[in-house]
C-alpha cells in the first residue's frame, strides 16, 4: 500500500518489530469472521497470535476496519470484528480490496488478501489453516488464493488446502502457477483436518533452518511466486479420515442441491462438516492453526538468522 498510505496503519508493537529486525508473522481474519462462530472465533484468533508470540515471533492480524488497513490489531479491534456478523464484513482477495477501501467498510482478509498486504508490509511469513483451491464438482470454480501463490512472493504456512476441495486438481494448478509444495516433517500433503492425501510434496524439510534456507534462495533468485508450507495438523488432533472425507462428499452433495455457490461456499461446506464429524473437524482446525502459528514464527526466525551478514550468505 505504497501508494495509498491514508489508508495504512501499522501496529506499533509490528512497526517496533520489524525496526529492531525481529520477525513477524502475518495472520488472516476471515477465519474470525467467516470461519468459526463467536465466541470461538474471539478465542482462536487470541491463541493463535499466543502461539505465535510462543514460536518466537510477534502477530500481525491484517483486516480492513471501516476501510482503513490495519496490519496488526489491538484487542478491541479483535473482538470488534469477532462480533460483527459475517454478511457485514466483506471477504477480501485481489478483486475486492479497493472496494472495502473507497467505501470504507469492514474487511476480512483471505489466504490471497493477506499475502498481498503481508508482502506490502514487508512481511515474509503467514500462519492460515487451510488454502483455497479447486472445488469438488466445479473445476472451474478455483480460488483467488492459488493465483496470489504464484504471483506474490510470500511463504504460507498451512496444513494444506481444505479438504472440502478437489485436493487433485488444486495440487495440479499450485504446479502450473510454480508454487513449490514444501512439506514440513511430511512427504505427504495434508489434507487438512487430516495428515494424508496421497498426493507428494516437491520437498521434504525437518527443522526451521531447512525452511529458511529455500526461502532464502527464492529471494536470491527474485522470484515473484509464493513458497507453501504445508505442516500435518498434530496427530492427536486429527479427524478421523474416513469420516472427514464422508462428510465433506456429504456436505458438497448438499451444497449443491441448495444451489450454495462463489464465496457463501466455503464457511457453509466447514460448519457442516463440523456438524457431520460431531466436532472432529472443528477440534482439528483450531489444532492445526496453533501448530502453524508456532511453526511459522519458528521459520521466520530462523529466516531473520539465516539472512544475516557474517553467516555466509548474501
Amino acid at each position: 500500500m505504497k501508494n495509498a498510505p491514508e489508508f495504512y496503519h501499522v501496529h506499533p508493537e509490528v512497526k517496533q518489530a520489524q525496526a529492531e529486525g525481529r520477525p513477524v508473522v502475518a495472520l488472516e481474519s476471515t477465519v474470525i469472521t467467516h470461519g468459526l462462530p463467536y465466541p470461538d472465533n474471539l478465542a482462536t484468533a487470541r491463541s493463535m497470535e499466543t502461539a505465535v508470540r510462543h514460536g518466537g515471533a510477534v502477530p500481525a492480524t491484517i483486516a480492513i476496519l471501516r476501510g482503513q488497513i490495519h496490519i496488526g490489531l489491538t484487542a478491541a479491534q479483535l473482538e470488534y470484528l469477532a462480533t460483527r456478523p459475517g454478511e457485514q464484513v466483506r471477504k477480501c482477495s485481489r478483486r475486492d480490496l479497493p472496494l472495502v477501501l473507497a467505501r470504507g467498510e469492514d474487511g476480512a482478509t483471505t489466504v490471497a488478501g493477506t499475502m498481498i498486504l503481508a508482502h506490502h508490509s514487508g512481511i515474509e511469513l503467514f500462519a492460515t489453516g487451510g488454502i483455497g483451491g479447486v472445488h469438488r464438482g466445479h473445476p472451474f470454480d478455483v480460488s483467488a488464493d492459488l493465483t496470489e501463490l504464484g504471483r506474490t512472493p510470500i511463504t504460507v504456512v498451512c496444513s494444506g488446502a481444505k479438504s472440502i476441495l478437489d485436493l487433485a486438481l488444486t495440487r495440479e494448478v499450485l504446479e502450473t502457477n510454480g508454487v513449490p509444495v514444501i512439506g514440513y516433517g511430511t512427504a505427504e500433503l495434508p489434507a487438512f483436518f487430516t495428515p494424508f492425501s496421497g498426493h507428494a510434496v516437491d520437498l521434504r524439510v525437518d527443522t526451521p533452518a531447512e525452511a529458511a534456507a529455500l526461502i532464502h534462495a527464492r529471494r536470491q533468485l527474485g522470484l515473484q511466486s509464493g513458497t507453501l508450507l504445508v505442516v500435518p495438523v498434530p496427530a492427536g488432533e486429527a479427524c478421523d479420515p474416513d469420516l472427514a472425507e464422508n462428510a465433506s462428499a456429504q456436505a458438497t452433495r448438499e451444497a449443491d442441491e441448495q444451489g450454495i455457490s462463489g464465496a457463501a461456499a466455503t464457511p457453509w461446506l466447514l460448519r457442516r462438516v463440523a456438524e457431520l464429524t460431531g466436532g472432529q473437524s472443528l477440534r482439528a482446525n483450531v489444532a492445526l492453526l496453533h501448530n502453524n502459528g508456532r511453526v511459522a514464527a519458528e521459520v521466520a526466525a530462523a529466516l531473520l538468522a539465516h539472512s544475516r551478514p557474517g553467516n555466509g550468505q548474501s
